[in-house]
C-alpha cells in the first residue's frame, strides 16, 4: 500500500529519530548509551534499530558500539584498532561507547535530570565526579582494562553481581530462543537497568553530593577561625565530608592541613581526626594517647573540659556533650 506523502503517517516516518546500535548479544556499554541518548529531548521518542547491516545503519541519526567510526557526531564506535579515545588527559580509561555518548552528551544529560542550568559552574564538577564514579568503570570493563593489577587474583568472584554481569545474564542462554525479536526485548531491559542505575546515581550526585561538597568547601574556608592554621573544620550540621575535604585539599593546595572535624551525631558532639587518606584508618593527628579510652567525667577532669563523653582507644574519634567542649578538645589536641 503506498502511503500519501502528506499524510500524518508519512510525516512521522519522515521525522521519528533512530538510534542504531548492533544486533546480536549486547553488552552494557551500549544498554546505557542507548537509554543515555533517550534522555535528550532530540532523542526522546527515538526508534532503536538493533542490525549489523551497514546500510540499514546508515540511515540512522546516530549509530553507537558499531560501524567502526567516530568522529563524534554521528558514528560513537570504539571498536577500530587505532582508537585510544579517553575522557580526557587526567583518565586512562579507553571509552567505550558509554564513555563517548557521555563525553559528547553527559552535560545536556545531567541537566535534563536536575535543577540546573547548562551555564552553571558546578556542572563541570558533577560531569567529571560522574564519569569517575560509574562510566569509566564501565569503560573499562567493556575495554577489558582491569581495575587491578594482573597479578592480583581475586579472592572470590563479583561477576554477577556487577552492572555489566547483570546486563550479560539478561542475553539468552546457549539453549533458550535467540531469535531478533526476544534479543531486542532482552536489550530493552538490559537499557532500562543500566539507564535506572545511571539516573538515580546522577541524581544523588546532583541533589545530595554536590550540596555537601558546598557545605565542605564553606566550612574550610571558615576555618581560621577556630585555629590559625586551618587545621579544624567545623560543620554545624552533619553532612557527608571525607571524600570532598580530601578533593578540596588538592583543589586548594592545602593537602594534609586538616587535622579534625567537628560534627554533631544528634545527641553529642564529635572530633574526629582525619585519616591520612579516605581509606585508611591511621589518622594524621590522632587524638592523644592520655586521653584514648577515657571516658566520661574522668576524660572531662584529664582534659580540663567539661562534658567529656569519650576517646576512642586508637585515639581517631572522641566525643563531648557541647560543640564548644567538642571544638576545645580539638584545639587542645593540636598542641600535643
Amino acid at each position: 500500500m503506498t502511503i500519501d506523502q502528506t499524510s500524518p503517517d508519512a510525516k512521522r516516518q519522515k521525522t521519528e529519530m533512530k538510534i542504531g546500535t548492533h544486533s546480536g548479544t549486547f553488552h552494557a556499554d551500549e544498554a546505557l548509551a542507548v537509554f543515555m541518548l533517550k534522555l535528550l529531548p532530540k532523542y526522546k521518542d527515538s526508534a532503536v534499530v538493533r542490525s549489523r547491516t551497514p546500510d540499514v545503519l546508515e540511515a540512522c541519526d546516530i549509530i553507537v558500539d558499531v560501524q567502526g567510526q567516530y568522529d563524534g557526531v554521528k558514528h560513537f564506535d570504539h571498536h577500530q584498532r587505532d582508537f585510544s579515545e579517553t575522557f580526557s588527559p587526567s583518565f586512562k580509561t579507553k571509552l567505550s561507547s558509554a564513555g563517548l555518548i557521555y563525553k559528547h552528551f553527559g552535560k545536556e544529560v545531567i541537566t535534563s535530570q536536575l535543577d540546573m542550568k547548562h551555564d552553571d559552574s558546578k556542572l563541570g564538577i558533577l560531569y567529571e565526579k560522574i564519569y569517575s564514579a560509574m562510566i569509566e568503570a564501565i569503560d573499562g570493563n567493556d575495554n577489558g582494562q582491569s581495575a587491578y593489577p594482573d597479578d592480583i587474583k581475586p579472592a572470590y568472584s563479583t561477576s554477577s553481581i556487577t552492572l555489566p554481569g547483570m546486563v550479560a545474564a539478561l542475553n539468552p542462554a546457549w539453549n533458550e530462543t535467540y531469535d531478533d525479536a526476544y534479543l531486542d526485548s532482552q536489550f530493552e531491559k538490559a537499557s532500562k537497568l543500566m539507564g535506572g542505575v545511571f539516573v538515580d546515581l546522577v541524581k544523588y550526585y546532583g541533589n545530595a553530593w554536590l550540596p555537601a561538597r558546598d557545605l565542605v568547601e564553606v566550612a574550610i574556608e571558615n576555618s581560621k577561625q577556630y585555629d590559625d592554621e586551618g587545621r579544624i573544620v567545623v560543620f554545624d550540621q552533619f553532612v557527608t565530608w571525607k571524600g570532598h575535604l580530601f578533593e578540596l585539599e588538592e583543589e586548594l593546595k592545602i593537602k594534609g592541613q586538616i587535622c579534625y572535624v567537628i560534627y554533631s551525631d544528634g545527641k553529642g558532639w564529635r572530633v574526629q581526626a582525619v585519616p591520612v587518606d579516605p581509606h585508611s584508618f591511621k589518622s594524621r593527628k590522632p587524638l592523644p594517647e592520655p586521653w584514648r579510652g577515657v571516658r566520661d567525667q574522668a576524660l572531662s577532669d584529664l582534659t580540663g573540659i567539661d562534658g567529656g563523653v569519650f576517646v576512642h582507644a586508637s585515639g581517631f574519634i572522641g566525643g563531648n556533650q557541647t560543640r564548644e567542649g567538642a571544638l576545645l578538645m580539638a584545639q587542645k589536641a593540636l598542641t600535643f
